[in-house]
Parts: structure tokens; sequence; C-alpha cells
């Protein structure tokens, strides 16, 4: 029975050293002291790939396309004097209900600019025009 004893110490530093062993090639592996074609490299490299390209299969990133038709007419966007900037949208790309107030209208009015400026976007005011062709079309005030 000592005899057993005696061999079940042996057997701890075998274990101690493995895992000093295997610490040793993750602290090489963070550190990234292999050389280049040496076969940690090769593990190393194939699981930042790896990462690269599965990553997107299973991470959600919230990025989707936007649901919202774009305008079927050109808007024009020119700049405020530093204050903004004023959109021209043709009337027929917004859709005003007859008769509706000023929130309904600037609600409108900023979806019709979206795709042009983007979701953050404060309309200050608006009016209506003409354009060059004498089609109707809507010229408003905007900043971020």
């Amino acid at each position: 029975m000592e005899s057993q004893s005696a061999a079940m110490p042996a057997s701890q530093p075998e274990s101690r050293a493995q895992d000093h062993g295997i610490g040793r090639v993750l602290k090489s592996y963070f550190y990234w002291t292999h050389a280049r074609g040496s076969f940690h490299y090769d593990v190393m490299v194939t699981l930042i790939l790896l990462f690269i390209f599965v990553t997107p299969f299973l991470w959600n990133f919230g990025d989707r396309p936007s649901t919202m038709p774009g305008p079927q007419h050109p808007i024009m966007v020119t700049t405020n004097g530093g204050h903004g900037v004023i959109i021209t949208v043709q009337a027929a790309d917004v859709s005003v209900p007859p008769g509706a107030t000023d929130r309904q209208v600037r609600k409108a009015l900023r979806a019709a600019i979206e795709p042009v400026t983007g979701d953050d976007v404060f309309v200050e005011r608006w009016e209506t025009v003409r354009d060059g062709n004498g089609n109707l079309a809507w010229r408003v005030w905007a900043h971020k």
C-alpha cells in the first residue's frame, strides 16, 4: 500500500505540467509568438477566419434594409448656411391627407426625406413651391 500512495503524488505533478503546458500555449496564442507557417500559427489564423466568416450568421446585428420604398422623383438637397439643409421633394412623393394638422404634415415630410437624411432628423419648417417644370413640391428646412 505504501508503494501505491507514493505513486499517486507522482501523477499530480504530471497533470500540473500538462496544465502549465496548455497555459503556455494559450498565452503564446494571445501574444502571437509562433513563427509563420508553424502548426500553431495556422491554428490561430484558422480561428480568426472562422470568427470573421461565421459570426455574422450567429450574431444578430439588427441591421435590416429599409422596408420603405425610395422616392419616385429626385430629391434636391442644399445647405442652409450651416444651420442644416433645405430639401426639396416632389409633392407626389409625400402622402399628406387634405386638411392634415402640422404634426401630420411634419411626420409625412420626415418620412419622405428619411431615405436621404436618415431617421434622426428634425423638420423645422416647410412650404409648398413649384419646381422648374411647374410641378408642386415641398421645400423642407431640416437639421440633425
